[in-house]
């Protein structure tokens, strides 16, 4: 399943020791766009965390799986986030320029037709 939405905040990083040994969690909230906008909260794990450097602002498509639990009596929701892509006009933005260094001069006084 996928969502797509702008990031309007990133919650603080969450740390752990577990019986597999250290866990991390960035948990954010997107916002959906259209007439009645959603917030929802995602949570990324582990190397998503460091792969998918979020910032608030930021406009995503969310590859998620959505997987409830039981514990004592009351039930939890979680919303995993397993693939984040950022929009393709934040990828133009932060990728370098081209390098101008092949680019043919066109105010040249040379008459050869190459």
């Amino acid at each position: 399943m996928e969502i797509t939405g702008t990031v309007v905040s990133l919650l603080p990083l969450q740390t752990g020791q577990g019986k597999n040994g250290t866990w991390k969690k960035q948990e954010f909230i997107l916002e959906t766009p259209g007439q009645y906008p959603k917030k929802v909260c995602l949570s990324l794990w582990g190397d998503k965390v460091d792969e998918n450097r979020l910032s608030e602002g930021d406009r995503i498509t969310a590859s998620i799986n959505i997987e409830s639990r039981e514990y004592n009596g009351r039930w939890y929701t979680d919303v995993r986030a397993w693939k984040v892509q950022k929009s393709m006009q934040e990828q133009r933005e932060m990728a370098p320029p081209p390098d101008q260094s092949f680019m043919p001069d066109t105010n040249s006084s040379d008459d050869l037709p190459f």
